[in-house]
């Protein structure tokens, strides 16, 4: 095998891994879900600075944010450590991300007020700008609101919700602030996009294993969870691409900024997969079609009776998914085998004229189905191997991701 290339993981094993993140909080009764947004800040590898309004405080304490971002919160320009602590903090910052957003401050963004700290520092930077409103579904609805958000997109500010469901005031309806989940999600693509090396790129991803229907109740399928397809989405998404996923039932949330199409059989993903092909950059092929469907599907459950002893299902073959597809741009398959590793992948690598593929012992510990780590080894058209060590199904993902950013620049 050949000496593998450093693996350059531009994306990050944590995705925002030396990302400068300044959080605004304003004052709305959802600040509470802001402590826990930062807390995922820095569990994603991102270097926190939180900035408050006067109001957010009445709701939340600064100790809190202290505490979560290891860094003094600015709050009053002219009470911080620095001079013009609102020009160095947005000078700083690689993102501000204002969450919750109230109605009052999205009407101070869009119209270039700066009466607290928050827009001081969003008018100040150059940094991407991400924010999450909360409020009462009537101030969300009202045409000055909506006027605001649109002013704000027309600027190049991403917008994250709000959510729908249960407010404070016990209505329901839109305003809820997004889950902290989200709004990670949503930072990473708007990163991915201001900076990645797939920025402008589209990458179609396909995941899960497909089922093959026996009868209305009952089908044909396999272990696969989908975790390795979802993860390569997500690392494409970091990166910027405009991500495809075509996926088969798998019990797993749509990455935030990925286009998700859901399909059942292999005939279906194939369809699929061949209509989100026509002009994508790479296809990853990480899904687990099944090789063999029912020649025909019982229209009604096949019952058991007493003197039932054995059932024959007649089996015929499905198409070769990545073999049949035409193009797709670079091609990235899978290989999940249990025994000859290599010369199984070599075969595969030929006969379904892929640039790349990627192959793992499932029965190895730790790369099996289910898990949330991989070691896999990366076969090239070329003839070269690259045998990777065990670890994230994300890391995995930038992994490849960067040997398909070489072939596409090449």
């Amino acid at each position: 095998m050949a000496e593998p290339e450093p693996i350059v993981l531009q994306g990050r094993t944590l995705p925002l891994e030396g990302r400068h993140v300044v959080l605004g909080v304003t004052g709305s009764i959802a600040a509470y879900k802001a402590a826990d947004l930062a807390s995922k800040l820095r569990q994603a590898g991102a270097e926190l600075e939180v900035v408050m309004t006067p109001a957010a405080t009445r709701f939340v304490t600064p100790l809190t944010f202290q505490s979560l971002s290891a860094r003094p919160v600015v709050i009053d320009m002219f009470s911080a450590a620095e001079a013009e602590a609102h020009v160095e903090v947005a000078r700083r910052a690689d993102a501000l991300v204002i969450a919750p957003a109230t109605a009052d401050c999205i009407a101070h963004l869009a119209s270039g007020a700066t009466p607290n700290m928050v827009t001081l520092t969003a008018l100040a930077t150059t940094a991407p700008v991400l924010i999450a409103p909360a409020m009462d579904n009537q101030m969300w609805e009202h045409p000055a609101t909506r006027a605001n958000v649109e002013i704000l997109r027309a600027r190049g500010v991403a917008i994250v919700g709000p959510a729908s469901g249960r407010l404070a005031s016990g209505r329901t309806g839109p305003g809820r602030l997004s889950e902290p989940v989200e709004i990670v999600g949503a930072l990473r693509a708007l990163l991915g996009a201001t900076s990645g090396d797939f920025a402008g790129r589209h990458v179609v991803v396909s995941a899960g294993g497909t089922r093959e229907a026996i009868d209305p109740v009952r089908y044909v399928g396999n272990h696969s969870t989908g975790m390795m397809g979802f993860a390569i989405a997500e690392a494409a998404r970091d990166r910027g691409a405009r991500v495809t996923l075509v996926t088969a039932p798998v019990a797993l949330d749509t990455p935030v900024g990925v286009e998700r199409v859901d399909v059942t059989s292999a005939e279906q993903m194939l369809a699929a997969l061949a209509a989100a092909t026509t002009e994508s950059d790479a296809i990853i092929m990480s899904a687990a079609p099944a090789d063999f469907r029912p020649a025909a599907a019982a229209t009604q459950k096949i019952k058991k009776t007493d003197d039932r002893v054995d059932m024959t299902v007649e089996m015929v073959k499905n198409p070769d998914i990545i073999a049949t597809l035409a193009g797709g741009g670079v091609r990235v398959g899978f290989a999940a085998e249990t025994e000859n590793l290599a010369d199984f992948a070599r075969a595969k690598l030929t006969a379904k004229r892929l640039d790349l593929i990627v192959a793992n012992d499932v029965t190895a510990a730790g790369s099996g189905f289910g898990t949330e780590t991989n070691e896999v080894v990366i076969f090239h058209a070329s003839g070269e191997s690259e045998a990777l060590p065990l670890m994230s199904k994300l890391a995995v993902g930038h992994a490849i991701l960067d040997r398909v950013a070489k072939l596409l620049r090449a």
